[in-house]
């Protein structure tokens, strides 16, 4: 038996990429809009939803094309592998998603959200209420998630490292600043998982797309000290842009040069 689903609309906002994706709705600080598609009579389908605080939102994983029997989740202390329908892993044989996100306001066929999970672009399937009495069971046991400590860290950026990231963000590059958030407070440093390598003088890189992101990490605190290239002189000077974004990189570089800039 095949089922097939369409799209009822489409978020906007949230990050591009994958890594950009918060783990959980829970660790999100963003807002964005649902728009759902017009002629199919969605705005009586949003009546008195309005009186809702949060939203349940059904939604394709689009940006994967694959799935894992188990996966290794990103939390710290735990050493094997999970079966999939354990996890909220996007690596799912449909793969669909959920969550449970904040409803700001309603106006016409566009959903206002905050909070949430999902990529810019996601087609959503589906939005349900979230019933408090029906949803929440805060004292059910959660499995192998009872067995691994879940302490975010804080994460804080020089001032330097603020006026980078919102430079790049402001000239149409990535928010790094949520990157940083995602890739690093809510799950142990991993350089076999992640894009991370250690510095001669105690401190980490992160690698984010053609980005870099110089930390220090101490007693559940990362401080982003720097932000620089990840190309070096002579890969700005070539004519080979995959990325599309060396033009961005040349004007960093013409406004700001971090002292432990590689470049």
């Amino acid at each position: 038996m095949i089922f097939q689903f369409e799209p009822i609309g489409f978020l906007k906002g949230g990050g591009t990429y994958p890594q950009e994706a918060p783990h959980q709705s829970t660790y999100a600080v963003n807002e964005g809009v649902i728009e759902l598609l017009p002629g199919k009579n969605f705005e009586q389908a949003l009546e008195d939803l309005n009186g809702f605080d949060r939203i349940w939102v059904l939604f394709v994983f689009d940006r994967n094309d694959n799935w894992k029997p188990k996966v290794r989740p990103p939390v710290g202390g735990l050493q094997r592998r999970i079966g999939v329908f354990a996890t909220r892993s996007p690596h799912r044989p449909n793969p669909i998603g959920m969550s449970a996100v904040e409803l700001v306001k309603i106006e016409g066929r566009k959903i206002h959200i905050r909070n949430f999970d999902l990529l810019d672009g996601t087609p959503v399937l589906d939005i349900k209420p979230y019933i408090p009495e029906a949803d929440a069971f805060p004292d059910a046991g959660a499995g192998w998630r009872d067995e691994v400590a879940l302490e975010e860290v804080k994460i804080s950026f020089s001032e330097n490292a603020q006026q980078a990231a919102e430079f790049i963000s402001a000239h149409g590059g990535p928010d790094l600043e949520n990157a940083a958030g995602v890739q690093l407070s809510t799950r142990e440093l991993d350089p076999k998982r992640q894009r991370l390598s250690r510095k001669a003088d105690g401190q980490w890189e992160l690698a984010f797309r053609t980005w870099r992101l110089l930390f220090e990490h101490n007693a559940g605190t990362i401080v982003v000290k720097e932000i620089y290239s990840g190309y070096t002189a002579e890969q700005l000077s070539d004519g080979i842009d995959p990325y599309g974004d060396k033009d961005l990189h040349r004007k960093f570089l013409e406004f700001y040069r971090p002292e432990s800039s590689c470049n």
